[in-house]
Formats: structure tokens, sequence, C-alpha cells
């Protein structure tokens, strides 16, 4: 990272002198790799007031980074990825303090769904609520069998309020998504593969991190292709079928396509630089 975002990650591991709730660092076994951890384990990662703002910065930091070609968001914390909101903090709010807050978590969520390049959940332990809709914006989710998932707000004679009422139906059907919804279903690792709301299942090894190390595997297979087309190919992916052949187009002046049939002639591996 430049050293703006260097000075960020120093941040974001040091309040106070205690352990920050959030982790913002490159993978160590493959650079240009971002891992975002929630470590509050305390609270079981719920979205605080501080927990947000520290997402937010995050991801202001990441969007404009050219350097970063994947991102993780995952769990510190053994058999929790995000439990959702702090409904104990958020219990000590006022009514005028709560509508504010709750468009401060979705607006977060957004940004995240925006974020330029492919984004992956790593999910190895319980997402309710919030913390299925943080899972729900990311572009691919992958599970332990063991982890739990489900939009449980009803149950609080609430809806949930990060997006998960437009992209659960995304992800796995309208009909579907209103059953769980309806019900505060909880599903499991095998159940969610099974209705499409993950993309992997993987049985959980002994450190608890079986996800984790699956996203990382999809993360360094993304890493080879060419970093203009793998931003252009999401935003086209994500505006729908009739804006993609436009997309094209603004692959086709970059240096990396050069780059990339220079490269298939001379049957060697691309050297794309984002360009």
């Amino acid at each position: 990272l430049g050293m703006k975002n260097r000075r960020f990650s120093r941040s974001v591991r040091d309040i106070s002198g205690l352990c920050s709730p959030l982790y913002f660092h490159w993978s160590l076994s493959s650079p240009r790799i971002v891992v975002l951890g929630i470590n509050r384990a305390y609270g079981k990662n719920a979205l605080s007031k501080n927990l947000i703002k520290m997402l937010s910065k995050a991801v202001d930091a990441l969007k404009s980074d050219k350097k970063v070609r994947t991102i993780i968001i995952r769990s510190e914390v053994p058999g929790i990825f995000c439990a959702g909101a702090d409904l104990k903090e958020r219990a000590k709010m006022s009514s005028s303090e709560v509508g504010p807050f709750v468009s401060k978590i979705r607006a977060v969520i957004n940004d995240i769904a925006n974020l330029p390049v492919p984004t992956i959940a790593a999910i190895d332990g319980l997402a309710l609520g919030g913390g299925l809709e943080l899972a729900l914006a990311c572009d691919i989710r992958v599970a332990a069998s063991s982890a739990k998932m489900g939009l449980v707000e009803t149950k609080l004679a609430i809806i949930p309020g990060g997006g998960g009422t437009q992209r659960l139906p995304r992800a796995i059907g309208m009909s579907l998504a209103k059953e769980l919804i309806f019900s505060a279903r909880v599903l499991d690792g095998q159940e969610a593969k099974a209705v499409g709301l993950i993309s992997h299942v993987l049985e959980q090894n002994q450190e608890g991190d079986a996800a984790y190390r699956k996203a990382l595997d999809l993360a360094r297979e993304f890493l080879p292709q060419g970093p203009v087309a793998m931003r252009v190919a999401k935003l086209a992916i994500n505006q729908g079928m009739e804006v993609g052949s436009l997309m094209l187009e603004f692959t086709i002046p970059t240096k990396d396509r050069l780059e990339g049939l220079l490269a298939f002639k001379e049957k060697r591996p691309p050297r794309y630089k984002g360009e």
C-alpha cells in the first residue's frame, strides 16, 4: 500500500493500546490480496459504531488503491463471522440515533458491494442478520460446514436493514428468500450450499479457518488475470447483460490487452500492470 494506507493500517491495529476490532493487512503469502479481519470477540464481532466507522475507513482506503487485486473479509474470532448489529449498544441509543446508525451500516455494506475488485467472504462461523448481509455484499461466499447463516431480524420484529431483502433474493431466488426471511431460519454450511447462498462448503479444520484458506486459494486464482479486465468484468456483471458488451470497449485500448496477446504469442505468463 501507499504511505497513507500504511499509516491507516497501523491505526486500525492500535486503538488506545487495546486490541483493534478490525485488522487490515496484505496476505503474507500472496501480495495484492488484502484481508479485512474482524476481531471483536467480546461482542461476537457484532457491528458496533466503532467497528462500522473502521470498516468505512478501510473501504475508503481500498476503493482507490490500484495495487489491491482481491479483498477477503474474514473473522479473527473462532466460531464467529459476525453476529449482526450490536443490539446491546443499540438498546442504549435514542430513537433519533437508531435511524442514522442503521443508514450508516447500510451505506458501508453498499460500499463493500461496490468495491471495484473481487471480494470474498470467508464464513468460518456464525453469520446472522447484518453479519450475513455483510457476506451477501461480497462477490463470493465460502463457508465451513459448521457455520450458521440466517437473516433473523423478524424474530426481533424488524426486517434486514443492510440490503439483505435485495441481495438474498438475487442470490437464491425470491420465493426461497422470502421463506428464509419470514421464518428467520438459520442454515448450516451444507444447507447454504444446497440453496446457492454460498459457492463452496468445507469441512472445518483444527485451526478453524477452512473457509479462509479456501478464500485465499480463490484469490490466488484471480491474481494472474488482467486487473483492468477484472474491474470491468465485475462492473459489467453488476450492471447487467445490456451493459456487458459496451464494457468490452474499455479493455480494448489498454496496455494489458496488448501484453496478453504478446504473452500468448510468446507462450509465457503475461506481466500485467493494470494499465
